[in-house]
């Protein structure tokens, strides 16, 4: 309300916004409480309009809004079967009837079935339309009386329309409502709340040329010509009103920063390669000299396969491998010095590391420049908590050529790593079975204060390169990426990136990673 003085008398304009105009000429004109849905119906506006004007009216004074909570009643599963083809106590009436008003439980039991016979003899002797009598030592069902439609029966005539308020039944059915109510899925409640809106003395009072002036948002070329502006008021905007929230799409924050990982090995001149995810174990753990009594291919570590159990060897590859498990071949190695067996190579198993992309990948690439990558999915049978998973991803990589040493490992890692944002790598001597020497990268993050493990690394063995006839040094690395994301996203839990948690993958501005690695 704005008061503003003309010559010498107060004149007090209201202001409206026109959806307000809508809802206060209607209730003026009906001079009554109308409910939400009937002031909208009117209007020929969504409820959810009707609400918002209803706020703006109830705090100008104009409107008091009153609340109601009212039961609905519909048919249940139960209910629809009884409102087709009668309630079990009609149906015993109707069979007791065509036997002459007297029949033996047993048979009565074995023609409606056990549960509508329980259900039909509990409520036709509660309505006294059956009696129990025992002649000899058999057990017997007796008409005593032949009723009309039930209440209950009417009911379900009713709602077998549509869903009623409770109030909307006549009085002497309302208590067969509710009987019918308790029987398990007969009838379905829901409660609906109400929303009256009644005009205030203020509101009536209000002048119709106050109400019929027109709003508009904007004014056109037509109504300047027209001069139809003389007879508007134009809208008020509110810019601190609440709007709905909009989300924009976006990646995963995980797939954001495997797009990364890519891009970054794809500007280093790396060629991305792929691999199955059920893999033999020779791929796995034999190619990669990894003896068959190892403890990571125990079934607590490793997923295999129940069926099918077995794959085929690549039989051009297999005396190679035996030889170097056995007593090393012509790699220079004594070897494991077991009897390696071709059954334990043939098992399937889900991949354990992506390494066994990158010796498929060697196995068919002899000869330098290889420079390849993968970034996909691993297994390992792991216990799931805050830090390990059993499904995640590795990133992996090789590089081959004729003059490569680790120093060009070291530094390979380096640059890498420097391109994700971790510029303090620092390396730290390592075994694993398949390189040598072996090193374990380790970043330093600045925010938190401590060192983060990245990767394993190291120089292909010759006992891994010779047999699937490599003759040239190989620099190999690996490790998880969602360890490293939980470093970039600042995370505790690497649950986190699979738990579907929107609030927290909304909260990510579409730019977060790559601002927080220095990319743009």
């Amino acid at each position: 309300m704005v008061a503003h003085r003309e010559g010498s008398i107060i004149v007090s304009e209201l202001t409206l916004h026109w959806l307000e105009r809508e809802v206060a000429r209607i209730l003026k004109r009906s001079g009554k409480p109308l409910s939400f849905e009937e002031t909208a119906e009117l209007t020929g506006r969504d409820v959810g309009s009707i609400a918002k004007a209803a706020l703006w009216l109830l705090s100008k004074g104009l409107v008091t809004v009153e609340e109601y909570e009212r039961r609905i009643y519909g048919l249940g599963e139960e209910g629809r079967i009884y409102a087709e083809r009668g309630l079990p106590e009609r149906r015993l009436l109707e069979r007791l009837k065509s036997a002459g008003g007297r029949l033996d439980l047993r048979t009565l039991e074995k023609e409606l079935g056990e549960k509508e016979f329980r259900i039909g003899i509990n409520w036709a002797r509660r309505m006294g339309w059956i009696e129990i009598e025992k002649i000899d030592e058999n057990v017997y069902a007796r008409l005593v009386s032949e009723p009309g439609e039930s209440p209950e029966e009417r009911v379900l005539g009713i709602l077998k329309g549509g869903e009623r308020e409770i109030s909307e039944l006549p009085e002497d059915l309302r208590e067969a409502c509710q009987r019918l109510a308790s029987r398990p899925g007969v009838l379905e409640t829901r409660t609906k709340r109400i929303h009256i809106l009644r005009p205030t003395d203020a509101l009536l009072k209000l002048s119709d040329s106050i109400l019929e002036v027109e709003e508009v948002t904007k004014i056109t070329p037509s109504m300047i010509a027209s001069g139809a502006w003389r007879r508007v008021r134009l809208s008020r905007f509110d810019i601190w009103a609440p709007t709905p929230p909009a989300f924009a799409g976006k990646r995963h924050p995980l797939r954001e920063l495997i797009k990364i990982v890519r891009e970054v090995f794809v500007e280093m001149g790396f060629e991305e390669i792929k691999g199955p995810l059920v893999e033999l174990a020779f791929w796995n753990f034999d190619a990669l000299f990894q003896p068959q009594d190892h403890p990571a291919r125990e079934m607590h570590d490793t997923f295999y396969l129940a069926e099918p159990e077995f794959g085929e060897l690549p039989a051009h590859l297999v005396e190679p491998v035996r030889r170097a498990h056995e007593d090393g071949g012509d790699t220079g190695s004594t070897g494991w010095g077991y009897k390696w067996r071709e059954e334990e190579a043939r098992k399937l198993l889900l991949r354990t590391h992506t390494t066994a992309t990158t010796i498929r990948w060697l196995a068919d690439h002899h000869e330098p420049p290889v420079k390849v990558f993968s970034v996909d999915r691993i297994y390992r049978n792991e216990k799931v908590d805050w830090k390990h998973l059993a499904e995640f991803h590795q990133i992996e990589g090789i590089v081959m050529s004729e003059n490569v040493s680790f120093r060009d490992l070291l530094g390979l890692i380096k640059e890498f790593y420097a391109r994700l944002g971790l510029k303090n790598v620092r390396f730290r001597p390592s075994y694993f079975p398949y390189t040598e020497p072996s090193a374990e990268a380790i970043a330093y993050l600045e925010d938190k204060k401590t060192w983060l493990e990245l990767i394993g690394m190291g120089i292909f063995r010759p006992e891994v390169t010779r047999p699937m006839g490599v003759k040239h040094r190989v620099l190999a690395w690996g490790g998880g990426l969602e360890r490293l994301a939980l470093a970039l996203y600042d995370l505790d839990d690497i649950r986190t990136f699979y738990m579907n948690d929107l609030n927290w993958i909304r909260s990510l501005p579409v730019s977060y990673l790559s601002r927080k690695i220095g990319l743009i």
